[in-house]
């Protein structure tokens, strides 16, 4: 039954009261500005205040005593001033004072910066609303591999106490390293010879998770700790030496509890009622307007306790043997491991039997009846991740005016996941061969979204989703080992020659750099037929439900427990082993090796000087980048094996053709940056830049990924092939952009500004979904089948933004209003960019460059939001600081690593962080935070906005600190 669109109960509800806080936390900034200003120009007189609020004046110095939040938010104004580019920073004169668990965090407290969340912190950094993938981001000038798959970096790897400063270049130069649509994110450690000083630092951090408390026998503390050192030492003939090194462990617990549908969504037919799986519709029949509604392959509920322990060394040495040399090494070094133990509920065949169908105009699901085979599902999934990455940068003035730099650094990542697995399935027959209430191995049930983001389902309650016995046939054991791995070489050579004039410097350069991307997966495939083995198991390694609570935070849920079992257990009872080996042959048609080579040149020139009688600085120049990638796969004959449970699976004959794909791309990047002193507190900034940003690594793999679809009811291999994707798309292009922006900076005094950008991007290319048909031999038999994959399009599109920031401190308040101080920066951008879906979006023939009209809308750009909100509120009084950081991003349309996938939906959330800081005193203080403290919900869709894929909890999580500094 069609259903016209009304609004939805939670959706509405969650809405307004996020649009009621952002238009609270807005109306109060725009006042707050607007009396800021009133006020501290008009109370000068009135009140004495410190030289720091005095407004700013070349001979103006600070010497009143601020606390590390006032001082960061003073140091990270001065640099933003300072640069010739759009540039917004965080910057703290003292290692580990900037705010966060980890980077991201902390990068999250600058303008139109946002991140992914997941139950372990930010992932994924965006800027201005726009996705990592249109973003840049470097390591002390160099870039980072990570173990993605992506260009993004993990930030959740390198600990914030182990960095002063953070640059976020919103406007291009030619001496940037090129990615930067968006922005370019610059993390700095502090060099030891420049810091200056002794320090040597201890903290101990201890970790409350409530959620933790929830998991029967576990224990809700983790904890952390890191130390650093920085000294220098005159060597007398051999110059000065400076070292700098930290260390870190953390160990803490993650829970999550979830529900997940399949990342494949399928448009079936609600006028043709089918007692098997649902008639799908094609693009051709949604054109001539037969209906449809979306739904997912299978659904899940997911349990899960995460464990991390992650250890961390920084090290750096900078040596000057005399005033014209400088010379720094580093090396970096994070190994991470990350245990989940799952246990899913799942419904495996949620397209089997549907009827009574609900749905609205936009073909979302809202109510169904249908049945389908019920699995409890046991995994132990155990992630190593290590991070290793170094390098020495050098610096010689040949000349007064001639200065030469060279750069030579490697990074490299490894990941390496292992999943076992045990599932077990429902049957007309329990372990003792005893005819179930539903006697079929599919049971009913009702599926209800009508009432807000999490639908609820209902499972016949004949079935009683507690006994284990009921589970009790197909079981299945798997093992998957899958690597990544990142490797980076690059090298740099930089000459900056100084002039007389209006044109005062002129900045050259060569870099060059080598990625290597790999991937393999070696699965292994155990199914186990014996009902009498079933029943030995089944008996032994039962497990009471791993907690309480599951899921109470979520609306409308009905399921709070199922039958659960030990994976390990099963494994040993099973096998005979915990752990059975790989298939030592990790050939595979899904692996991936991509190599990219760049080679790139700039010439920048600098200029400073007065027009029209207004002083006047900036640069321009040129960027040319030309970019090869090679990418390998490999191609095998497929083997059918008939499973005990009536379904198939594919399996490679062994014997692989290796296939090489070759592409290649050159651009040339312009830049102008001009910074007008408007008077000494306003400056004017115009920046004109073209800018490009590549592909992640993993889309450009050659490999191939094969989806069965789900249940046993199929008259060919053909109609059991649910599709088959390209991993990867070798020959894809980079996004390129035409970008301007405009600035206004009001800055009062060191505490106080007010700045405005206004950005335009203009896109020369997007991505479309491409279907060609290739052959398989499968069984001997040649079938073909089409392969769907990803290529550029030649549309054009644009993104016009514009954002906002705010920041003062409150002195012109009376005491002790006079202690509070704050930060308001606010993003907006509207694109119209589209990203479309690889299976029921748009599609283009690749012979005719006829396009076939979508069955669902295009998404914007990957990461984009319209609406991204920080808001930063201090206060301080003698040696007690309190600071509270609320965050808000609207929805947002996120790809999957590697891309070739079904669109997916975030919605909007916010977040809000608390501190309190209390100096003991000039060597100790303590602190205390409160992370996530709304305990927002994370909620995604697929394949168009508002239908759940699936939704999660984390829980707000605290912590405790004590640090000492010596």
């Amino acid at each position: 039954m069609h259903v016209a669109n009304t609004p939805r109960v939670q959706s509405t509800l969650g809405i307004q009261a996020r649009f009621a806080v952002l238009r609270s936390v807005l109306s109060c900034g725009v006042a707050a500005s607007a009396i800021a200003l009133a006020a501290s120009a008009s109370a000068q007189e009135a009140v004495a205040t410190a030289p720091a609020d005095q407004p700013i004046t070349d001979n103006s110095v600070d010497e009143v005593v601020v606390s590390a939040v006032r001082q960061t938010m003073q140091n990270s104004i001065a640099v933003k001033r300072d640069t010739t580019a759009i540039v917004d920073a965080l910057s703290a004169n003292e290692i580990g004072d900037l705010p966060g668990q980890s980077i991201g965090e902390a990068i999250m407290t600058i303008t139109g910066a946002t991140a992914d969340r997941g139950n372990y912190g930010p992932t994924e950094v965006s800027l201005r609303g726009l996705g990592s993938f249109l973003s840049a981001t470097t390591f002390n000038g160099r870039e980072a591999s990570n173990g993605s798959g992506d260009r993004a970096v993990n930030f959740g790897q390198f600990p914030s106490e182990l960095f002063n400063g953070i640059k976020i270049y919103k406007s291009q130069q030619a001496d940037l390293i090129e990615g930067g649509v968006a922005g370019t994110i610059e993390m700095e450690t502090k060099k030891p010879l420049d810091y200056g000083k002794r320090l040597a630092q201890v903290e101990l951090k201890g970790n409350y998770n409530p959620y933790q408390k929830r998991i029967t026998g576990s224990d809700p503390w983790g904890w952390r700790g890191t130390a650093s050192y920085v000294d220098q030492y005159e060597l007398g003939k051999l110059g000065d030496v400076g070292i700098s090194l930290g260390i870190q462990r953390n160990q803490v617990d993650d829970p999550a509890e979830s529900y997940v549908a399949s990342n494949t969504w399928v448009a079936c037919n609600p006028s043709i009622v089918s007692t098997g799986n649902c008639t799908e519709v094609s693009r051709a029949q949604a054109a001539a307007g037969t209906p449809f509604y979306l739904t997912p392959n299978s659904m899940t509920y997911r349990q899960l306790t995460a464990k991390e322990k992650r250890d961390a060394f920084f090290g750096a040495l900078q040596w000057q043997p005399n005033d014209r040399f400088d010379a720094n090494f580093d090396v970096e070094y994070s190994k991470r491991n990350y245990q989940e133990d799952r246990h899913d509920l799942g419904l495996a065949e949620t397209r089997y039997n549907l009827h009574n169908v609900q749905y609205d105009d936009d073909g979302r699901l809202l109510y169904a009846e249908g049945s389908s085979t019920l699995q409890s599902v046991s995994t132990l999934f155990q992630r190593e991740e290590e991070y290793i990455g170094g390098g020495g940068n050098f610096e010689f003035e040949a000349t007064d005016r001639l200065t030469l730099k060279a750069d030579i650094s490697y990074s490299q990542t490894t990941r390496t996941d292992l999943t076992r697995s045990v599932r077990l399935r429902s049957d007309p027959l329990d372990i003792y061969g005893v005819r179930t209430a539903i006697n079929n191995q599919r049971v009913p049930y009702v599926y209800d979204a009508r009432n807000g983001f999490a639908p609820t389902i209902t499972i016949d309650p004949r079935f009683n989703l507690d006994d284990w016995s009921l589970f009790s046939d197909d079981a299945r054991l798997t093992r998957e080992e899958e690597e990544k791995k990142d490797r980076i070489f690059a090298t740099r050579f930089d000459a900056s020659y100084a002039l007389d004039g209006f044109i005062n410097k002129v900045d050259a350069g060569l870099r060059y750099s080598r990625r290597r991307y790999t991937t393999y997966d070696d699965l292994v495939t155990i199914d186990q037929a014996s009902l009498a083995v079933d029943r030995a198991v089944n008996l032994a390694c039962r497990t009471n439900f791993p907690q309480s609570d599951y899921l109470a935070d979520a609306p409308n849920n009905t399921i709070h427990s199922w039958a659960t079992f030990d994976t390990l257990c099963q494994f040993r009872n099973y096998l005979g082993t915990e752990d059975p080996g790989g298939t030592g042959d990790t050939r595979s048609v899904a692996n991936a090796d991509v190599t990219e080579t760049v080679w790139s040149g700039y010439v920048m020139a600098s200029y400073k000087g007065e027009a029209a009688g207004m002083p006047v600085r900036g640069n321009f120049g040129v960027r040319v980048v030309d970019t090869s990638v090679v990418s390998k796969g490999l191609r095998a004959g497929l083997e059918v094996v008939n499973n005990s449970d009536g379904s198939i699976r594919l399996v490679e004959t062994g014997e692989f053709d290796p296939t090489r794909i070759k592409a290649s791309s050159f651009r040339v990047l312009p830049s102008v940056n001009a910074n007008f002193d408007l008077n000494p507190k306003t400056i004017g900034r115009i920046a004109l830049y073209r800018a490009m940003s590549r592909p992640a690594p993993s889309s450009l793999a050659a490999g191939r990924t094969i989806t069965l679809q789900d249940g046993t009811d199929f008259t060919s291999i053909q109609e059991a092939i649910g599709e088959i994707v390209a991993s990867g798309s070798p020959r894809l292009k980079p996004i390129m952009s035409w970008n301007a922006d405009v600035a206004l900076e009001y800055y009062y005094n060191r505490d106080t500004i007010l700045a405005t950008t206004l950005y335009y991007k203009q896109f020369t290319g997007g991505f479309i979904p491409v279907t060609i048909d290739e052959e398989f031999v499968i069984d001997g038999q040649n079938v073909t089948v089409p392969v769907t994959q990803t290529q550029n399009s030649d549309d054009k599109s644009h993104v016009y933004g514009a954002e906002f920031t705010l920041s003062n401190k409150f002195s012109w308040l009376p005491k002790p209003l006079d202690g509070f101080g704050g930060k308001l920066s606010y993003n907006y951008a509207i694109t119209n960019f589209k990203n479309h879906d690889i299976r029921l979006g748009d599609v283009i023939d690749p012979d005719t460059g006829v396009v076939t009209e979508g069955m669902i809308p295009a998404a914007g750009l990957n990461g984009y939001s319209k609406h991204v909100l920080s808001a930063q509120l201090y206060y301080e009084a003698g040696p007690l600081t309190l600071q509270g950081i609320y965050r808000y991003r609207s929805r947002y349309y996120q790809d999957f690593v590697g891309g070739n996938a079904q669109l997916r939906y975030i919605s909007g959330g916010d977040a809000f962080d608390f501190t309190a800081q209390y100096k003991l005193n000039k060597k100790v203080d303590i602190r205390l935070q409160g992370l996530n403290l709304f305990n927002e919900v994370k909620v995604d869709s697929m394949p168009i906005q508002g239908s759940t894929r699936n939704y999660q909890y984390f829980g707000p999580q605290f912590f405790a600190s004590i640090r000492a500094r010596f």
